[in-house]
């Protein structure tokens, strides 16, 4: 299952210095692009600090906590202890988003946000949009999934139950 791991991740650092690069040619910062009318703008800003804008000034700390974060998660996939696909994607989400920022913030110094929704504050861009969505998967993998696991695992042994356990994961 490690594939899907590295395909998703690499997808998303892929796709995410593909978008910043277009923006970084096409808009110069403070411009603004209408996408859909009233719904979303590509406004291209520099963010110094974290994702959605946090901790401003300090994003060349988030180089290393980046790195490790994806040494340790290649670790643990590799030991079996990140299983299953929601945790899996999850994880590769979280992976790709921390890795994309840090490339920014290696190349440049900053990072390049420009997803402007009408109906909602703050500009990401798509790295920072796979972090919070890993972190949902790994949340729901971590609680909901888990319960369920655990509720299984109690529930007394029948064709029924082994034949739903095998199809859940």
């Amino acid at each position: 299952m490690l594939i899907l791991f590295y395909i998703v991740a690499s997808f998303v650092i892929i796709i995410d210095q593909l978008t910043k690069y277009w923006i970084r040619t096409y808009l110069s910062v403070g411009d603004t692009m209408v996408v859909w009318e009233g719904v979303l703008n590509f406004t291209h800003i520099q963010n110094s600090g974290a994702a959605f804008g946090l901790f401003e000034g300090f994003g060349r700390l988030f180089v290393p906590v980046a790195i490790i974060i994806a040494i340790v998660s290649i670790f643990m996939l590799n030991k079996g202890y990140i299983n299953g696909k929601v945790l899996e994607i999850g994880t590769a989400l979280f992976v790709g988003g921390a890795v994309g920022n840090a490339i920014d913030r290696i190349l440049f110094n900053q990072v390049t946000d420009f997803i402007h929704f009408q109906f909602r504050q703050g500009i990401p861009n798509l790295a920072d949009y796979a972090l919070s969505f890993g972190v949902v998967l790994i949340f729901i993998d971590s609680v909901i999934v888990d319960a369920i696991r655990k509720r299984r695992a109690t529930e007394p042994e029948t064709e029924i139950n082994e034949k739903n356990y095998d199809q859940g994961r």
